[in-house]
């Protein structure tokens, strides 16, 4: 009889301990694919960083670019609600080298009105070529709506004479001479459009004399300059 209850225990404990070996066995293994699975997601987290990195490091590096908030108009939407606001940005690129843009954007809120005049302005930026890096070469005039603006070439210290939305065009584009007047209106909108036609209109000796099939010194010389001095300011010229 002692024999069978020690028989029964002996196959009891043997059958309760294979159920506990088994979970132990499943619980190490689910700690082990825990485990990896931990493992793979920081190899995952270091995939991305690096592929962010290497993102990074790929993207262009554009010139620095001057920018210019000349004007911000708040407009309101009356609704039944209540008003609903909105801004509108005229923003001047340049990279101060003879190169130059204008852009507007509307958005909600300020920021993001001017980030999208600055991605226009950088669309459509103008090449002007200019003389001896400080000035215009020649005067010009400029026309849009009602606006009307005139521009001079200035000699070295005369500084930028110039107000409000055009100032903000010649300090973005590299000029450091020059006299101006607009006439008919105040509107920025309008006397950006007409300085920007009229810089558009500006040409240098050296596209004359290429268009003509003439030598820069022959263009300068018909001024009543003496050869030498035409052939120096002929050599002095770079764009």
């Amino acid at each position: 009889m002692a024999d069978e209850v020690n028989n029964a225990e002996a196959s009891g404990a043997a059958t309760d301990g294979a159920p506990q070996g088994e979970r132990q066995g499943r619980g190490a293994r689910g700690r082990g694919r825990g485990g990896n699975d931990r493992a793979g997601g920081g190899n995952d987290r270091g995939g991305r960083g690096r592929r962010d990195d290497r993102n990074k490091r790929d993207e262009p590096q554009g010139d620095e670019l001057i920018e210019k908030l000349v004007h911000i108009n708040r407009v309101s939407k009356t609704v039944k609600g209540g008003k609903r606001f909105g801004f509108a940005a005229l923003v001047v690129v340049g990279d101060g080298q003879g190169r130059a843009g204008f852009g507007h954007g509307k958005a909600r809120e300020v920021p993001e009105a001017i980030s999208k005049a600055t991605a226009a302005a950088k669309k459509k930026m103008i090449r002007v070529p200019l003389k001896e890096g400080r000035t215009l070469h020649h005067d010009g005039t400029g026309h849009f709506g009602a606006g009307k603006v005139t521009l001079r070439s200035a000699p070295q210290g005369t500084g930028i004479i110039a107000g409000g939305p055009m100032r903000a065009v010649f300090e973005s584009l590299g000029v450091a001479d020059v006299v101006t007047k607009s006439n008919g209106t105040s509107n920025p909108y309008n006397m950006i459009r007409a300085t920007f036609e009229a810089l558009g209109e500006q040409t240098s000796p050296k596209s004359v004399a290429a268009r003509r099939g003439k030598k820069i010194a022959d263009l300068l010389g018909r001024g009543g300059a003496a050869p030498v001095v035409a052939e120096a300011e002929a050599a002095a010229i770079t764009e």
